[in-house]
């Protein structure tokens, strides 16, 4: 039995995870981190604990599920105490990112944007698409609730990324993500990530290219967070016995 720990654990996604280990086989909770108290109740075999060594110390791998900072803090521990870690916050900031590499380099880590199967799907035919379909323009919109801190969201980032990958351009050079007043025309290699943000929507992801006299949009919905929380579970089997290195969810579904 894999003995799972979740950090991040009173967020929308880490009260989901927490239930679908419930129902999971080969896998059980065995600690929760929390910075203060956890707001519902769980087993009470399950050590739920603001002491990160000793929330480290009592699993086999981690599902990470919280904020930029505190990600940051589960990174610093488990250079420490390594421990698989699967991550899946995001907004990550290039040192939060940086660490995350650092910390690859002594425990085996998955970090994905986005644990869905049909999100890691659509990467590849982004990376297809863009790569054939040299002359059309790139427009990528994401929608998310109205409660989602980051913009644009892991996901549009990681789909620009795809996009840019297969037209052999850096998306830091190329991004536009924000048109307003006479801007004049757009440019030909420029890729758009634009968010909107309300109510409940969990996810929806956009790609677009389009063409004089044709267009092409390839899209993907999340109607459950479910998606999210049972894709790192399956994540989390896959990668305790791995080795050292870093991750993505193309490699733990081999797409």
């Amino acid at each position: 039995m894999i003995k799972v720990g979740v950090f991040g654990a009173n967020g929308r996604v880490g009260k989901l995870i927490i239930d679908d280990l419930k129902e999971s086989e080969g896998v059980s909770l065995s600690s929760v981190f929390v910075r203060n108290t956890l707001n519902y109740s769980v087993d009470s075999s399950v050590i739920v604990s603001t002491d990160i060594e000793l929330f480290l110390n009592s699993c086999d791998i981690v599902i990470d599920f919280s904020l930029p900072e505190a990600c940051e803090t589960l990174l610093e521990a488990s250079l420490k105490t390594p421990k698989p870690l699967v991550i899946g916050t995001t907004g990550l900031s290039a040192h939060q990112l940086n660490l995350l590499k650092q910390a690859s380099e002594n425990m085996p880590i998955l970090y994905a944007t986005n644990m869905s199967l049909g999100v890691a799907l659509l990467n590849k035919l982004v990376y297809q698409a863009a790569a054939a379909l040299e002359d059309f323009d790139i427009e990528i919109v994401e929608m998310h609730h109205k409660h989602k801190k980051d913009a644009p969201s892991g996901t549009a980032l990681t789909l620009g990324e795809s996009a840019a990958l297969g037209r052999g351009v850096d998306l830091d050079k190329v991004r536009v993500s924000g048109r307003d007043g006479n801007i004049g025309e757009r440019s030909k290699d420029e890729i758009a990530v634009m968010a909107l943000r309300g109510g409940d929507i969990v996810g929806r992801h956009t790609v677009g290219f389009y063409n004089d006299g044709e267009f092409i949009e390839l899209n993907h919905t999340a109607t459950s967070r479910n998606t999210f929380s049972k894709g790192a579970i399956r994540a989390a089997s896959w990668l305790v016995d791995k080795e050292v290195g870093l991750y993505s969810i193309s490699d733990c579904l081999e797409i």
